[in-house]
């Protein structure tokens, strides 16, 4: 499962067997220096960082919405496997050793050739600095990573500038997660960049939304809170051309018909302010629901 080892040992020591070699702290105490070898062995721990309960539901939601998540950590391969298969970002049956699906950030480096300057060709070692020239050495390469790559291991703060400067130019929309001042760029690279709230100032600036909780389940109810927003303007717009058409409408042909509006000013002011007002208020004002998921 991947988890880190710590050991637990003791040894039995008579008085004045710890010898005069010790250190001394800051504080006055002293540590004194053991020799090694034959001690007893309690147990071996694992431990790891938890998962919390709801961030596999989360991961399902980002699927099911069709936001794509990638893992992209410093972890060794073997632990960043493990925990996407708890996280749900790889399948247990899945062979996550397939070509391009887990990579080791410098294989992915020299997999899709870094970042060159657009006119020159040449690599570019200082990143972020002028995003308008930059752009992925092998594009054919990037695709087939785009089309696989679940987990980036041994991850470098440049090949999470890489990744997501290679996905924007391949079209998609980027949302980029990190908390720290080496994330910076790629928040900043990124169409959306999420914070956390224990992240650095430098990550905060870099960021357009910074998640409060520290939770990945946020990101889900941001997404789930945008596309509702996006809908309740559509609905208000909706509405107010079809009130407004049809004002028009009947003031147009009345006035053809009839020789005169069958609407005086004040009874079109009065329409747009009972059926606009309550209605569009209502309509941009709605709760989203799991189905914008």
């Amino acid at each position: 499962m991947a988890l880190r080892t710590i050991a637990f040992a003791y040894k039995d020591l008579k008085e004045g067997e710890c010898g005069p070699n010790h250190e001394d702290k800051d504080d006055g105490t002293k540590i004194y220096k053991i020799e090694e070898g034959d001690y007893t062995l309690i147990c071996i721990a694992g431990i790891k960082d938890i998962i919390r309960d709801e961030v596999p539901g989360a991961v399902k939601d980002c699927n099911r919405a069709g936001v794509r998540v990638r893992m992209v950590t410093g972890d060794n391969k073997t632990t960043a496997i493990a925990i996407a298969k708890e996280c749900g970002i790889l399948d247990n049956d899945e062979e996550e050793y397939e070509a391009c699906v887990c990579m080791e950030g410098p294989e992915f480096y020299n997999y899709v050739g870094g970042l060159i300057h657009k006119d020159t060709g040449e690599n570019i070692a200082v990143m972020g600095k002028d995003p308008s020239v930059e752009k992925i050495g092998n594009m054919e390469h990037m695709k087939n990573v785009r089309q696989k790559l679940k987990v980036l291991a041994r991850s470098r703060p440049n090949d999470k500038y890489i990744m997501v400067t290679g996905l924007r130019e391949l079209g998609d929309i980027v949302a980029v997660t990190g908390d720290g001042t080496n994330d910076a760029p790629a928040l900043r690279k990124a169409d959306v960049g999420f914070a956390m709230k224990t992240g650095t100032q430098v990550a905060h600036t870099a960021s357009d939304i910074i998640i409060q909780d520290d939770n990945f389940a946020s990101i889900v109810k941001a997404c789930k809170w945008g596309r509702n927003v996006f809908d309740n303007i559509r609905r208000f717009l909706q509405f107010q051309l079809t009130v407004n058409v049809v004002a028009l409408v009947t003031s147009f042909i009345g006035s053809v018909v009839l020789w005169e509006s069958p609407l005086a000013a004040i009874q079109l002011l009065w329409v747009n302010l009972i059926m606009d007002s309550l209605a569009s208020l209502a309509l941009a004002t709605e709760e989203p629901k799991d189905d914008l998921l």
